[in-house]
């Protein structure tokens, strides 16, 4: 099992081969997604700021989304390809791009 952190919002174990975007779904982080997590937007933008050698590796397709997006740093990534591979604990800080995403999809959570 792995400890998925939202800084700011919330915690999470969850099993090897979950998404940082399904974590989040589990624990109603406000994390964007308006493609549904098929790496075709950059809504799910997130900064992990620890625990990074516990994911998958960026993909081309991946990289080519955050070329796209705003705020890119090199600890970017796309939550929807984000798999975590090994236990631990992964850190992340969600993206302002994803935060307005995310309160556009669901209007009732803007401004908690």
């Amino acid at each position: 099992m792995a400890v998925v952190r939202f800084r700011g919002y919330a915690e999470i174990e969850v099993p090897i081969g979950t998404t940082i975007l399904a974590a989040a779904q589990k624990v109603d982080a406000p994390e964007g997604y308006a493609c549904g997590g098929v790496c075709a937007c950059s809504t799910c933008h997130v900064h992990v700021l620890k625990g990074a050698e516990l994911l998958s590796e960026k993909e081309e397709d991946e990289e080519d989304i955050l070329d796209k997006a705003f705020d890119v740093r090199s600890s970017s990534r796309l939550g929807c390809q984000s798999r975590i591979l090994k236990d631990g604990e992964v850190e992340v800080e969600i993206t302002r791009e994803s935060l307005k995403a995310y309160e556009n999809e669901h209007p009732e959570h803007r401004g908690k």
